[in-house]
């Protein structure tokens, strides 16, 4: 699931020194890694459905 999309990342994180978990869309579904590790972050690759799923156990 590669995708040249920016990273995004949640605007709650700015509090705690800027890391957080960044999202971006790619294809089928979206891409999750861990912002304190950038680039050497391993990428999750999950569904829509499961990413809809991480965001209301989050919040």
């Amino acid at each position: 699931m590669s995708t040249s999309r920016p990273w995004r990342k949640s605007s709650r994180s700015q509090g705690n020194g800027g890391n957080c978990v960044e999202a971006r869309p790619g294809a089928g579904g979206f891409q999750v890694r861990d912002s304190k590790l950038g680039d050497d972050s391993p990428i999750l690759g999950l569904a829509v459905g499961d990413f809809e799923s991480l965001l209301r156990a989050a919040r």
